[in-house]
């Protein structure tokens, strides 16, 4: 359906500001049209008349309901498996020996997903540690995979993907083998993720900004292309929590467009997008 609705500068003004005191998440003046294109199918969806009541709905007790939907329509969700492939190549080189080696023969792993989007990046993380754990379901290892949009938990969470650029530019033959079963849907060809991944991992929503419900330790995390929404006060917010759920040693993989100069002293650079927890 063609646009039809006019955001003003007003109603823009007033939704970003309402987007970053509940998600943390900025929106600078050039994504008005991104939030003009994408909240258009939310006013069809309520069978509103324009922004102005969109705004005044929001603010409601019934509005309340609204706010998920809102971060969904917005929030963007591009990724693959195996994306940024010298993240995995770390963990598994590097990171997992470097773990079990100060554990002294313990068995405890945990790695956070943080911004898991649909599911790529955690079944990746699965996937790197079936690899290099041989021994892994006799060990205490899991993953948890977090994202703040409720449809993408979802989607993540069933493990089922269409046969496309993310699979096929991600999967090796071996690992479409081992780790997925083949699907037919609606004629459309889909991959499962297989038992044997899926069981690594937990995934729940959660809001960033909002105090954490885990008490960790986590020897890993992954947040990436996430606090590209966030401003630097948010951002050093964000880092001194996860921090303190870290140990020394512990490793922060983030996106390539990202970094934690004037952002955080709680990490050090030790590879590309790689910071170790000092």
């Amino acid at each position: 359906m063609s646009e039809s609705f006019d955001l003003k500068d007003r109603e823009f003004r007033f939704l970003a500001k309402f987007l970053n005191e509940k998600t943390g998440i900025v929106l600078g003046d050039n994504k008005r049209p991104m939030m003009n294109s994408r909240l258009s199918r939310r006013l069809r969806a309520l069978k509103l008349q324009n922004y102005k009541q969109y705004c005044d709905f929001i603010v409601t007790p019934e509005g309340e309901t609204e706010m998920p939907h809102m971060v969904n329509a917005i929030t963007t969700n591009l990724t693959k498996f195996f994306r940024e492939k010298h993240h995995f190549e770390y963990l598994k080189n590097t990171q997992i020996p470097k773990i079990l080696a100060s554990q002294r023969g313990g068995s405890r792993l945990r790695i956070w997903s943080a911004g898991c989007s649909s599911g790529e990046e955690p079944y990746s993380i699965a996937m790197t540690l079936r690899e290099t754990l041989k021994n892994i379901d006799g060990t205490d290892t899991k993953i948890l995979a977090t994202d703040l949009d409720t449809n993408m938990v979802s989607h993540a969470s069933q493990g089922l993907y269409k046969i496309g650029r993310t699979v096929e530019e991600g999967l090796t033959k071996r690992q479409l083998k081992e780790y997925t079963d083949a699907k037919v849907i609606n004629g459309n060809d889909h991959i499962q993720m297989k038992n044997n991944v899926r069981k690594l991992i937990t995934f729940k929503q959660l809001n960033l900004l909002h105090p954490f419900p885990m008490k960790g330790p986590f020897d890993v995390v992954f947040c990436r292309n996430v606090v590209i929404y966030f401003d630097k006060d948010t951002q050093r917010t964000l880092f001194k929590k996860m921090a303190q759920l870290m140990p020394l040693g512990s490793i922060l993989c983030i996106g390539h467009s990202e970094n934690l100069s004037g952002v955080s002293d709680d990490f050090k650079l030790i590879g590309q997008t790689i910071y170790e927890r000092v």
